[in-house]
């Protein structure tokens, strides 16, 4: 069985295989074991209520039950740009016009800005190998809708997220040679992680603050700007989905596209609905289809779950769920979940 709860400090090592193994670029989550430790510290007291809830950060991680091992995580950022500022570029035109001379050009131009400031980010989406595909993607990726959906009082209205851009198999950013690199004497490995360990406000302050017209820059660089890397295109086709769009924002660093959606138009939130629990004596079915599961959630805050069930359980005045997957949710006969679909719509 698979369920998502919150990260725990038991689930470092899984952690730190996984980090390890998704290569550069993955900001969020460098295979670095000190800072992966203190991400879960500072989820444990988001989640136990150690920190503002709005200013917190929220892991989630999907566990096999099975295996008692953690195989995935996912994460929601309450607020970016509370603690240090948040860079990104906007991609724009700037337009010179002479009447006299008879020139009209557009430029597209690149400006540095901090438009996201006091949005929610999600992000530090990874799955383990061994358990891609199947839609367990979909599980990990779409359960943050549902804790946003429970809790909206912690986050803003603009949800976010920003997607790995192109970077060769050596682990070098197009973008970041033909721009970063110039003003920032480092390559972009070490500029990523760097930015990990929270210094990514600081590289962006040595950045230039002037607008980067394209043109001036080579096509290899141009070429990525907006573009996700191939490990990154099923993520962005999740969230697109779900009704998020590129806003004319791109990473500084690798020139990634930011896609966002607000929190009340997000496909799995729009058609959430609730019911009571009846508990069944059945089976479980674990080979299902995404197309032919439904996801449900307890609605608990510090100790938030999410499991998959067949879409036959869900009836006019209630939701058939098994024992063991009442016990894997925390929750009792007669308590209210929260369901929503997993692919396809509920009706």
């Amino acid at each position: 069985m698979l369920i998502i709860r919150p990260l725990q400090e038991n689930d470092l090592d899984d952690l730190h295989n996984m980090a390890a193994s998704a290569g550069n670029g993955l900001t969020t989550l460098p295979p670095d074991r000190q800072l992966l430790e203190g991400k879960i510290r500072k989820a444990r007291d988001t989640f136990e209520g150690r920190c503002q809830p709005d200013a917190g950060l929220y892991l989630f991680a999907l566990e096999d039950t099975s295996l008692k091992r953690c195989v995935g995580i996912s994460g929601i950022q309450a607020r970016v740009g509370l603690n240090e500022v948040f860079y990104n570029y906007r991609l724009s035109i700037t337009v010179r016009d002479s009447r006299e001379l008879g020139v009209h050009v557009r430029t597209p131009t690149l400006y540095l800005t901090n438009d996201m400031t006091d949005s929610t980010e999600i992000g530090s989406l990874l799955l383990a190998e061994s358990h891609r595909g199947g839609g367990n993607g979909l599980v990990l990726s779409r359960s943050r809708f549902l804790f946003l959906d429970e809790f909206r009082q912690h986050f803003s209205d603009k949800i976010f997220a920003e997607m790995r851009g192109v970077s060769d198999e050596a682990g070098q950013s197009p973008l970041w040679e033909a721009l970063g690199r110039r003003f920032f004497d480092m390559d972009y490995v070490a500029a990523d992680r760097l930015s990990a360990r929270g210094n990514k406000s600081f590289i962006a302050e040595l950045m230039p603050q002037f607008p980067i017209y394209l043109s001036l820059l080579p096509d290899s660089a141009r070429e990525v700007i907006g573009e996700v890397h191939t490990n990154t295109r099923p993520a962005l086709n999740m969230l697109q989905a779900e009704g998020f769009n590129f806003n004319g924002l791109v990473d500084i660093f690798d020139g990634g596209p930011v896609v966002e959606a607000f929190l009340h138009n997000i496909r799995t939130i729009r058609q959430s609905i609730l019911r009571p629990v009846k508990r069944v004596d059945r089976p479980l079915l674990d080979n299902l289809s995404a197309s032919d599961r439904v996801m449900v959630s307890n609605r608990a805050f510090e100790d938030f779950r999410v499991g998959t069930l067949p879409r036959q359980a869900i009836r006019d005045e209630e939701v058939q769920i098994p024992g063991p997957i009442m016990e894997a949710l925390g929750v009792s006969e007669g308590d209210q979940v929260r369901l929503a679909p997993l692919k396809d719509p509920l009706f």
